[in-house]
C-alpha cells in the first residue's frame, strides 16, 4: 500500500494505458480521480468495475482552460500528491496532405492538455512542498514515424515542457519526469492495419508489444517517494526500439 493516504489524477484514465494506471494506483491504496473526455459508456463501465473502491470519474476537455479551472475549483482536493498526464489522441496524415484542425486537435489534446493540468496541479502541489507528475509521452517524440507529425511533435513538446519546468519547482520538492512508451497493446493501436502491425513489431527487438503493466510499473516508480532524486528525466519503455 505504498500510496496509502496519497490523491492521484489520471488523465484519460478510463481506458487503456490510464485504466491500467488506476489500477495499479487503487492496488496500491492511493485515492484516484479518472478523467475522460467523451466515452461516457466506457468510464461508468471502469467506474463499476471498481465500485467500493477510491475511484473518481471526472469528464472534461483537459485542452479547455476554464473547464480545467472549475474541474480542480470543484474537487476541492485536501492534498494532491500525484498528476499522471496520459490523456493522448491521434490523428494520423502526411503532414502534406494533414488538415490544419487535425494538427490544432492533437496538439491541444496532448500538450497543452499537458500544460494546463501541470499548471493547476503545481499550484496545490506547491502549498505542501510536494509533488509528482508523470508525462506519458512517447517514443514516437524522439523517433518521429512517418505519418504522425503532429503526435511526434506534440510528445516531444511534453519532454521539453518537463525540462523547464522540473527546474522551476525542484525546490519545493515537485519532480517532474516523463515515461516514453513504444508500442504497447491497448486501443490506440486497434485501428492499425494489420501489415502495419506486423512491419511495427518487427522494428521491435523484443518482437512484440508491450503491456499496459510494464508501462504501470514505471510510472508508480517515478510517483513514489522514493524517486526523490529523478526530475527531468525521460524513461523509454520500448522493447529496444530506442531512437
Amino acid at each position: 500500500m505504498k500510496f496509502q493516504g496519497q490523491h492521484v489524477i489520471v488523465t484519460g484514465g478510463t481506458r487503456g494505458i490510464g485504466a491500467g494506471l488506476c489500477e495499479a494506483f487503487l492496488n496500491e491504496g492511493a485515492t484516484v480521480i479518472a478523467t475522460y473526455a467523451g466515452n461516457t459508456a466506457a468510464a461508468e463501465a471502469f467506474k463499476t468495475k471498481h465500485a467500493g473502491r477510491p475511484l473518481h470519474i471526472a469528464k472534461f476537455d483537459v485542452s479547455d482552460d476554464k473547464a480545467v479551472e472549475a474541474f480542480f475549483a470543484e474537487w476541492q482536493f485536501p492534498s494532491l500528491e500525484i498528476l499522471v498526464n496520459n490523456s493522448g489522441i491521434r490523428r494520423d496524415g502526411i503532414i502534406a496532405s494533414m488538415p490544419t484542425s487535425d494538427w490544432d486537435l492533437v496538439m491541444d489534446t496532448n500538450l497543452k492538455g499537458t500544460y494546463l493540468m501541470t499548471k493547476n496541479a503545481i499550484l496545490l502541489m506547491m502549498k505542501s512542498r510536494y509533488g509528482r507528475i508523470v508525462n506519458m509521452s512517447s517514443i514516437g517524440g524522439k523517433l518521429g514515424l512517418p505519418g504522425q507529425a503532429n503526435y511526434a511533435a506534440s510528445k516531444a513538446g511534453q519532454i521539453a515542457l518537463s525540462l523547464a519546468t522540473a527546474k522551476e519547482v525542484a525546490k519545493r520538492n515537485i519532480t517532474i519526469n516523463n515515461v516514453c512508451p513504444g508500442f504497447i497493446e491497448t486501443e490506440l493501436l486497434s485501428d492499425l492495419p494489420e501489415e502495419q502491425v506486423k512491419e511495427y513489431k518487427a522494428q521491435v527487438p523484443m518482437r512484440r508489444f508491450g503491456k499496459v503493466e510494464e508501462v504501470a510499473a514505471a510510472v508508480l516508480f517515478l510517483a513514489s517517494k522514493e524517486a526523490s532524486y529523478i526530475t527531468g528525466a525521460s524513461l523509454d519503455i520500448t522493447g529496444g526500439l530506442n531512437a
